[in-house]
């Protein structure tokens, strides 16, 4: 069937123009004014805004961690993407027992029937050998075109820096990205021994074990890892620091080819967050910083040192002995109190696959950080080049599929846990004013948000194979 949307204002990452679309199938067939078409059910989208659906390059579901597990899977998670106007995102596979391959397939397993949006995988390098080596040549036939690897947590996932130099030289010579979530493992675990000595272990501690000058350090070793490693292309995860934004553009104006992203939390709050009663609903890794930091990673948003706006989408319940109800069923599912008494028992992340573009269009387009185009950059179109999926995901053009999120710029709504559709029982914008929010989500052209109303369904999800990406200056 066709779907012919009339009268929209249509956002690119270069463009903003008055068009109709024409949908037909799966794909984009047709831009362009005054279209018409027989059969086409019409959608009027006079004073809404077109935009191409979002792509969310850093999630983690289903992901079992600390005696649970994350508490979005490929199904919950993909409707709390869709309703924030998200419509492909890309989870990370562990490298567990096995080979790669039977890793991977381990987590198609997981995914493939639950998925209610598009996705694709990383996969983490976090035991290096000769024979991972081999393996990786060929992930890109598997449809995985990147790798991440850690400069933290010691003896679990941690590479030593040969291996990590070793890692990006093979992915180089085959077409693919590497990740690196920089911060210092040795660092970090002997201030954590000390502070638990000394009976510290509210979760301000998490924070305070970390440093930032951990993560920049970090950001700039791996950046001149890159360098030595024949120009293989970086990319920095959440970054989270005014010196990581620093060390960026400097890396870049020495010609390394290196990217990075941001995620909201890092723009919106703080270390003192951690004081709350209720500090744990902030706990992740790396964690937050100070106000300095916020202001520092905005601007690297807004002059494009910063490519990429993701989440690390990576859920608890804050309380999982007190079940939600979620379509219809009681779920509880052992969370955040699990450390109340042990910050470094509490399960390591937040909510923000749905808040994503929501948050970030009124915080940063309506109060004027960034434009609209650099809003669909941030969201769609850069991580879509970035990670292989453009022209595919990430943009309106004839031949695309059809992702589309209509936006409503004058709809006021007051946000929280009960509007976000992830399946936890908070969210780190209650109670925030939004103006501006998406009102119909098209994954492949086929309607799947319809206002408040979930027309999704497990298993429509597809798996994305990836080509070589675009490395972004």
């Amino acid at each position: 069937m066709a779907i012919l949307i009339k009268n929209g204002t249509l956002i690119t990452a270069s463009e903003t123009f008055k068009a109709d679309i024409l949908i037909e199938g799966e794909k984009i067939s047709l831009i362009g004014q005054g279209l018409t078409h027989p059969n086409a059910e019409i959608i009027d989208a006079d004073g809404k805004y077109i935009l191409p659906g979002g792509v969310d390059p850093h999630v983690h579901l289903d992901l079992p961690m600390f005696d649970t597990v994350s508490s979005d899977d490929h199904y919950t998670g993909g409707k709390a993407a869709a309703f924030g106007g998200t419509t492909t995102v890309i989870d990370f596979v562990p490298q567990d027992e096995g080979g790669l391959e039977e890793n991977i397939q381990r987590w198609h397993a997981k995914a493939d029937p639950k998925a209610s949006v598009d996705f694709s995988f990383h996969m983490n390098i976090t035991r290096f050998n000769r024979d991972v080596a081999k393996e990786i040549f060929t992930l890109p036939d598997l449809g995985i075109t990147s790798l991440k690897v850690f400069t933290a947590y010691n003896n679990r996932l941690r590479l030593s820096d040969g291996e990590i130099f070793r890692v990006m030289r093979l992915a180089k010579a085959s077409g693919m990205l590497t990740l690196l979530h920089a911060e210092n493992g040795d660092v970090i675990d002997i201030l954590i021994e000390e502070a638990l000595a000394a009976g510290n272990t509210d979760p301000i501690y998490h924070a305070k074990t970390r440093p930032a000058w951990g993560a920049v350090e970090a950001a700039m070793r791996a950046a001149a890892l890159s360098a030595q490693a024949g120009d293989a292309p970086l990319y920095l995860v959440h970054m989270n620091t005014a010196g990581e934004v620093d060390q960026l553009a400097y890396a870049r104006e020495h010609g390394v080819r290196m990217m990075g992203e941001t995620c909201p939390q890092y723009l919106f709050f703080t270390e003192e967050d951690l004081l709350r009663e209720d500090g744990a609903k902030w706990i992740c890794s790396p964690p937050m910083r100070k106000a300095a930091d916020n202001d520092r990673l905005w601007q690297g948003l807004s002059d494009g040192t910063i490519q990429v706006m993701s989440t690390d989408h990576c859920p608890f319940f804050f309380d999982g002995t007190k079940p939600i109800d979620y379509e219809g069923e009681k779920i509880a599912i052992p969370g955040k109190e699990l450390g109340a008494m042990d910050f470094t028992k509490i399960p390591n992340g937040l909510p923000g696959l749905g808040d994503r573009m929501p948050i970030l269009w009124t915080q940063g387009v309506v109060n004027g950080q960034i434009t609209p185009n650099q809003f669909v950059a941030l969201h769609a179109t850069n991580p879509a080049k970035i990670f292989g999926l453009y022209p595919q995901k990430g943009a309106l053009l004839p031949g695309s599929d059809a992702d589309i999120a209509i936006w409503d710029p004058n709809k006021e709504l007051r946000y929280g846990v009960n509007v976000a559709q992830h399946r936890t029982d908070y969210n780190l914008y209650e109670g925030w004013h939004l103006k501006g929010f998406p009102v119909m989500v098209f994954l492949r052209g086929q309607k799947i948000v319809d206002g408040d109303h979930w027309l999704g369904k497990p298993g429509m999800g597809r798996f994305l194979h990836r080509h070589e990406g675009e490395v972004l200056s």
